[in-house]
């Protein structure tokens, strides 16, 4: 059994930062273990620029961002696991992978879960149908055209206006491939707003708001589908029926974070974010586990991701290091048109903290707002929000040493 001081699970962004702020915060022996045969994660099939806008200062596509960091995790010679799978992580901090040559067996001074998502398949949708060729994933058709050289289908339906999907609908239209919709059971789309724009309004593609697939049309290949108009408890209305020829069908309906090892382990997981809970240096309930990225909560930018890898980084060595923070009993919870807030817990005082939250739902005019019961620690104005975008908030130390027990973040709409 080798010994590491942190043992990085995931060899994507989150993952690769999480390593380097490690290993630059004094813990030299650190490894990173990635299923895949290179390091970079989904940022590999993302073709696009937009990446590094924030976090690097320029813009890049998703191979040119997982680059940077490549060349920074060999340039501190950080050991890459490649095509190695984790089976099992034990509380004491042992990880079981394997690859081609057997059984590897860690034992880690701190673990970091960096996973990343999954996407949500046809069978969690139930609609009904023939189960023809044709019906992908958006992440998937991205996958056997960018990086297989094939073209996934010639006319197209889209169902769900997420990054992903409004990103495909895009690169379908450059392929030559006609996007006859895209569907969105929402009242609002799921993606970002330069996405909208970039994507389907500078290519004329129609996007149908309260709109669903029923139905799957076609044997050996999809030959079309039908759409409706739901209700507002997302129930299809039969006389908004309509038909659309295609032989595609591309399914962008959400992202599941990937935590079978976490719930394995016995972690409190959040039902809201899909990850598991955390205090603001991604630590989980269990300690010296800490989590980060998608697997923790799934973000809308990179830059973001990679923000979060490097505190679990820095918090994983202060862990190895024996560096304890002041233990408060502080909680923070989702107000008034938020979701959800991350983290769930704040175990110091001493520094500044970010609160990361989505809204409900699209808001203009909006206050955000940070409290402790009557205390107004913290607000700021935003002209518009929606829940496709992350929202944050920042508490200083003394705003932190005058809140209560519980920390509650709302928005609220002004005139």
């Amino acid at each position: 059994m080798t010994t590491y001081d942190v043992v990085v699970v995931g060899g994507g962004p989150a993952g690769m930062a999480a390593a380097i702020a490690a290993y630059d915060a004094g813990c030299p022996r650190v490894v990173i273990l990635d299923r895949e045969p290179q390091p970079g994660g989904i940022l590999m099939q993302c073709i696009h620029s937009g990446f590094g806008l924030h976090k690097l200062g320029r813009e890049l596509t998703g191979p040119e961002y997982a680059a940077v960091y490549a060349q920074e995790v060999a340039r501190r010679n950080i050991p890459v696991m490649t095509e190695t799978t984790v089976t099992a992580i034990t509380p004491d901090r042992v990880v079981t992978a394997q690859n081609r040559t057997g059984i590897v067996m860690l034992q880690a001074g701190a673990v970091i879960l960096a996973m990343g998502c999954r996407e949500r398949s046809r069978g969690a949708l139930r609609i009904c149908g023939t189960r023809p060729a044709g019906v992908y994933s958006a992440g998937t058709a991205q996958k056997l055209i960018n990086c297989m050289g094939w073209r996934a289908g010639k006319r197209v339906v889209i169902l769900g206006s997420g990054d992903i999907g409004l990103i495909m609908a895009r690169r379908m239209s450059l392929e030559g491939a006609k996007v006859e919709a895209v569907c969105e059971v929402m009242p609002y789309s799921g993606g970002l707003t330069r996405n909208i724009v970039q994507c389907l309004g500078d290519f004329d593609i129609p996007l149908y708001l309260n709109t669903t697939v029923v139905e799957v049309h076609g044997q050996m290949r999809v030959e079309g589908v039908t759409i409706a108009q739901v209700d507002e408890q997302r129930r299809p209305i039969p006389e908004t029926q309509r038909h659309i020829p295609c032989d595609t069908l591309l399914l962008s309906v959400g992202l599941i974070p990937e935590n079978e090892l976490t719930r394995s382990m016995g972690i409190p997981m959040d039902p809201v974010t899909g990850g598991a809970l955390v205090d603001e240096s991604c630590q989980t309930a269990l300690p010296g586990i800490f989590a980060c990225g998608n697997v923790l909560q799934v973000h809308d930018l990179v830059d973001y991701v990679s923000e979060e890898g490097e505190r679990a980084g820095y918090g994983a060595a202060a862990f190895v290091q024996g560096k304890s923070t002041q233990s408060v009993p502080l909680l923070t919870q989702a107000g008034a048109n938020v979701r959800y807030v991350l983290p769930q817990t704040i175990s110091t005082t001493e520094a500044s903290v970010s609160l990361f939250f989505r809204v409900t739902r699209p808001m203009g005019n909006v206050r955000c707002v940070a409290r402790s019961g009557d205390t107004l620690l913290t607000s700021k104005t935003c002209p518009r929000v929606a829940p496709g975008e992350m929202e944050r908030i920042t508490l200083t130390p003394d705003m932190l040493q005058c809140a209560g027990h519980t920390i509650t973040v709302t928005a609220e709409v002004t005139e």
